[in-house]
């Protein structure tokens, strides 16, 4: 479709060029006419008899419209739509910290779709995956950015007025840049810099540097969550015990000077705030939240809480704790989050009982800042891509009063990524199995525990006895012909994105009962059911194994860094390994060279680690190392 803009496009000219392609649209002076007008107020979309019109306040604003324009065209629908955005601003952080650092072509990818969605904020959580050129030990060998690539990622988002904000830590969360010889002096635990420590504030005024130098936004996220084990260990023993309270504020007061130095204006995570406020001077929580007018006036001033929450599903659970962060002097900024992280597949159905409470209890508050983490835990198994569903039910939320209509997310998502959302939505039902409660609530990740666990040691074979264990592989082996044809539909790197987990689909039809029949078969002294095994089934497993490997490698090398798909690479390699092992364990048994296989004598008992009620799922496993051992991996 050719489209001849006149009026306030000046500013809008490169973004518009980078997204031609993906819309299918061409600049041409003979094409359909839309004026297009800058002013303040609300997104307004017209298409009138052949011509259309765009009144915008901010560069995402048309950008958003540009999309609804052309929905209304290609439908045929006359008429105007008006939208008023519920926030100022909008987006996501996506974690490039878990192993998997996003190269260019996916950011890039990631932003074209945030701009047709309207969303105008972008964070990369960096723990050391960016270069300080004077410690070059952080972040190495695990892909940090450049600051040519931070400036290049910036320049990018900046042509659709997308504001890119580095999310970095000051304070916990650093294990990987502490644990190499020269950043150890640092280290007061493992993964917590040492507060009062001259050289740690170095490190701080060099990681600020990076990201003034190479951004052009004045903001910074400075991290600083979960570290509980703040003044217990090396600072413990050079200090002597102090209120973990007063540490905080100290900190706090240092890395803000060093802000103020660059100009910058902070945020950060508001947890260990709630924590050690309810922390008593004797060590003891005390009642209530904690939060006197005598505390709050302790902690330093200058910087903006972010409220995280992904877990509450009740709207008024989101509205007290939005008040509680009020207490503090200022409205907080929220963060939800898209459940990608620690599962080999995304879940929907919580992101949206999570999300939609959410930021209805935001817009009721007047909150104006919101973003979406898209976290990577244990491995980023979960490709960034399966992300963006939950962004477009952020971007819906962000310019609809209300609640938003699930038929409407479906039309925008197929603008503005060009996919199906239906398709997308498939993935959740990798973990939303048989034996599942309906939105896998309670976090199920039976696609991960059943690829990852080991068919001799079968640490989760007790959760699929019986007629579980074939209706789960049944399920797989129909989401392998339903995901077959969403491939089919696919374009661009989604296609990959569905030719693993139809691979996926394909391994757990046949491994999910694999332990089972092994142990029957060993059990009952069936020579010849075990024989059929170690020569057919097993066989086939480890090659189906290989395939969905390869088709994650593709995927990871096609959208990320090649760093950390190693890590990846040791785990598929040691579902194959294993299943060598067994193949020879079990030969061996039948032609009489070894008489026991202690492994398949063992009991099998659940596996029971802050699980829910049973009936609520078939099991948990977001941890790799505790789903394919009961032994110490890379333990002492």
């Amino acid at each position: 479709m050719k489209i001849h803009f006149q009026g306030d496009i000046d500013g809008l000219l490169s973004g518009l060029h980078e997204l031609q392609g993906q819309l299918g649209i061409e600049i041409d002076l003979s094409g359909v006419s839309v004026t297009v007008e800058q002013a303040a107020g609300d997104i307004q979309v017209t298409w009138q008899e052949g011509r259309g019109a765009i009144r915008y306040e901010e560069p995402i604003h048309f950008f958003r419209a540009l999309g609804l324009l052309l929905e209304r065209i290609r439908e045929g629908k006359e008429g105007t739509i008006t939208e008023t955005p519920q926030f100022s601003y909008n987006g996501t952080m996506i974690d490039a910290s878990r192993n998997a650092v996003p190269n260019m072509s996916l950011v890039k990818q990631m932003l074209r779709a945030m701009a047709l969605m309207g969303l105008n904020g972008f964070m990369l959580y960096t723990e050391d995956t960016y270069e300080i050129k004077e410690r070059p030990y952080f972040g190495y060998m695990r892909g940090r950015y450049t600051q040519e690539e931070l400036r290049e990622i910036d320049d990018y988002a900046q042509q659709f007025g997308i504001e890119v904000v580095a999310c970095i830590q000051t304070l916990g969360h650093l294990a990987h840049a502490l644990k190499w010889d020269p950043m150890m002096e640092l280290r007061d635990a493992e993964d917590i810099l040492l507060v009062g420590y001259e050289d740690t504030y170095v490190l701080i005024e060099q990681m600020v540097k990076v990201a003034a130098e190479s951004l052009r936004t004045k903001r910074i996220h400075i991290g600083m969550d979960e570290a509980f084990a703040l003044g217990l260990g090396r600072y413990l023993i050079k200090n002597g015990f102090r209120h973990r309270f007063d540490i905080m504020n100290e900190h706090l007061g240092r890395v803000l000077e060093i802000t103020d130095r660059y100009g910058m204006k902070p945020m950060m995570w508001s947890d260990m705030y709630f924590h050690l406020l309810k922390e008593g001077t004797d060590g003891q929580e005390i009642e209530g939240d904690g939060i006197s007018a005598d505390a709050v006036a302790q902690i330093p001033k200058g910087v903006d809480f972010v409220y995280w929450d992904y877990y509450a599903t009740e709207q008024r659970s989101y509205e007290i704790n939005i008040e509680r962060h009020q207490k503090l002097g200022s409205d907080p900024i929220f963060a939800g989050g898209v459940w990608i992280w620690g599962i080999m597949s995304p879940n929907y159905g919580k992101t949206w009982h999570n999300t939609n409470p959410a930021l209805m209890a935001c817009k009721k508050h007047g909150l104006r800042e919101v973003f979406a983490t898209a976290w990577g835990d244990n491995g980023q198994e979960t490709n960034h891509l399966t992300m963006l569903p939950g962004l477009q039910l952020f971007a819906e939320h962000g310019y609809t009063a209300g609640e938003v209509d699930q038929e409407r997310i479906k039309a925008r998502f197929a603008t503005c990524t060009g996919q199906s959302f239906d398709d997308y939505w498939e993935l959740t039902y990798m973990d939303e199995t048989p034996g599942v409660t309906k939105d896998n609530m309670h976090s199920s990740n039976s696609s991960k525990f059943l690829l990852w666990q080991d068919t001799m040691i079968g640490l989760y074979d007790k959760h699929v006895e019986g007629k579980l264990g074939e209706q789960l592989a049944d399920h797989y082996a129909k989401m392998a012909v339903r995901l077959q044809d969403a491939y089919e539909q696919a374009t661009g790197d989604h296609r990959l994105i569905f030719d693993l987990y139809v691979k996926l689909s394909a391994v757990l039809a046949k491994k999910t009962t694999l332990g089972l029949q092994v142990t029957q078969a060993y059990q009952s002294k069936d020579k010849e059911a075990m024989k059929e095994l170690a020569t057919t089934l097993i066989p086939h497993v480890r090659e189906l194994v290989d395939r969905a490997r390869k088709a994650h490698r593709k995927l990871w090398m096609t959208t990320n860094k090649p760093f950390g798909w190693e890590v990846m690479d040791i785990r598929y390699g040691g579902v194959l390994a294993r299943l060598q092992s067994a193949e020879d364990r079990l030969t061996d048994w039948v032609e009489g060279r070894i008489e026991r296989m202690e492994e398949l004598e063992a009991e099998r008992l659940p596996f029971q680690f802050q699980s829910p009620p049973e009936t609520d799922v078939v099991g948990q496993g977001h941890f790799y190392h505790r789903i394919v051992t009961a032994s110490g991996l890379s333990l002492i």
